[in-house]
């Protein structure tokens, strides 16, 4: 054990902890993965590029069809790639920015609370982005089977 690293209070879980680490970091990637898609999916299906172009605009997004496509994009082809851990990384950190632009651009100034349209839900989704984009696809992953990640 080194410095500051913290010692199991019932040792014995060592192993059960050990033997779920990889397989609870895939459930969080393929899970926040599945959310951002569906979220995607909506726009695809309902308001469509028009519909979320006029909703960038009104936020003062522009160019705003470059903006909704660009989020249109990666919150369908990019969550399915963070769900099959395919250019995890990549796909990870460009959500983490997109999510850092809805942040700051449209729901900051609600405040914190998601029922008033504030910024709890994207700072979530943002930070495990993040996270994702930092320790990449993991041991179930496409990067991993292809042997190559960013």
């Amino acid at each position: 054990m080194t410095a500051g690293e913290t010692k199991l209070i019932f040792p014995g879980l060592a192993g059960f902890y050990a033997s779920w680490r990889d397989i609870a970091y895939t459930l969080v990637r393929v899970i926040i993965g599945y959310i951002l898609f569906m979220h995607g999916w909506a726009k695809v299906t309902g308001a469509g590029v028009a519909g979320v172009s006029a909703l960038m605009a009104r936020q003062g997004l522009e160019p705003a069809t470059l903006f909704a496509l660009a989020a249109m994009f990666l919150e369908t082809v990019g969550a399915i790639c963070i769900i099959i851990g395919l250019f995890t990384r990549f796909f990870a950190a460009a959500l983490a920015i997109e999510l850092g632009v809805a942040f700051l651009a449209v729901h900051f100034k609600a405040g914190f609370s998601i029922n008033q349209d504030g910024f709890e839900y994207v700072l979530l989704l943002g930070i495990v982005m993040f996270a994702v984009a930092i320790r990449g696809g993991g041991a179930y992953s496409v990067d991993r089977v292809i042997g190559k990640e960013l």
